[in-house]
């Protein structure tokens, strides 16, 4: 009786990738987020999650077993923050799938701005040229406020400085906004703000995912004790602002995530009047704009 091999890439649960990653191979290559502090985010808050770099050989055999078994087109380097890791061990990494599974034709990341502070755009280029093509990263909002009140540890400027050096070195951007996340007191300022960082810096993709808390406010409120949540009609106002204050050129914006009561879909700017009048009719006509249940939604 012959004996199943096991799945030849070891994870620590939960493990997270973004939407548009749920066909590809998730290669964890550290544990856990380095920074882990902000309020909203739960992701990495379990135990077993605490941040730690895997070891690298352990990473590498499993990229060649990988390569071995399977047919593989995309690879995501997880958990928090793969881009924590040194350029040198990155650029290993990125040789090894090249090497081994060379059926690859995209590597991509979750990437917290801090971390490429330590990267220099030539670095980056390196990181391009070996293969990796996007980095995924949280900007969360472009207000220092609402930044200041979450514990993102980052600023506005320094989210659009890592953005802008990324772009410098030809790798795709695709940045994540947290409808929502200024609450009631600072939801005006939460989507002009953010409009105003996404237009500065000109990512290839932006999405917004709407805030949650599905173990309970305590955490956040620590910092936050004065939020208030925003109702669906306030969370589409706030979506509406934010989408009308964009000026991007060459974007693809999604509004798919499972938090999303409204699914929205189009390329910026030249679909930006269509997602405009969809929202317009998730605020006026709900009843008429195909809304995700609320049963459906999740993180």
């Amino acid at each position: 009786m012959a004996v199943q091999e096991s799945f030849p890439v070891s994870y620590i649960e939960p493990v997270f990738r973004p939407p548009s990653e749920a066909h590809s191979l998730i290669l964890p290559v550290t544990n856990g987020c380095s920074w882990n502090k902000c309020t909203f985010c739960e992701m990495y808050t379990a135990p077993q999650k605490k941040f730690r770099a895997r070891d690298e050989a352990e990473v590498l055999d499993e990229i060649r077993r990988v390569g071995e078994r399977y047919i593989v087109q995309r690879i995501f380097l997880a958990d928090g923050d793969a881009m924590v890791l040194p350029t040198h061990r990155l650029l290993r990494i990125l040789e090894a799938i090249a090497e081994h599974i060379p059926s690859v034709e995209r590597v991509t990341s979750y990437c917290l701005p801090r971390n490429l502070k330590r990267k220099s755009v030539e670095e980056l280029k390196e990181l391009r040229e070996a293969g990796l093509a996007m980095l995924y990263v949280g900007a969360e909002s472009g207000d220092d406020e609402v930044l200041e009140r979450v514990n993102k540890g980052e600023t506005a400027a320094s989210t659009a400085d890592a953005l802008i050096k990324a772009g410098d070195a030809g790798l795709k951007r695709s940045v994540m906004i947290l409808n929502g996340l200024g609450g009631t007191s600072l939801s005006a300022q939460h989507a002009l703000n953010s409009a105003k960082l996404l237009n500065e810096t000109q990512p290839e993709f932006v999405s917004t995912l709407v805030v949650s808390f599905p173990q309970g406010m305590a955490r956040f409120q620590q910092r936050y004790p004065d939020f208030v949540e925003l109702n669906q009609q306030q969370l589409f106002r706030e979506l509406r602002e934010f989408v009308a204050a964009l000026t991007l050129d060459n974007s693809t914006f999604r509004s798919d995530h499972a938090s999303n009561a409204l699914v929205l879909k189009g390329e910026l700017g030249r679909d930006k009047e269509r997602l405009l009048a969809q929202i317009d009719q998730a605020i006026s006509r709900p009843e008429q704009a195909g809304l995700r249940p609320e049963w459906m939604r999740g993180l």
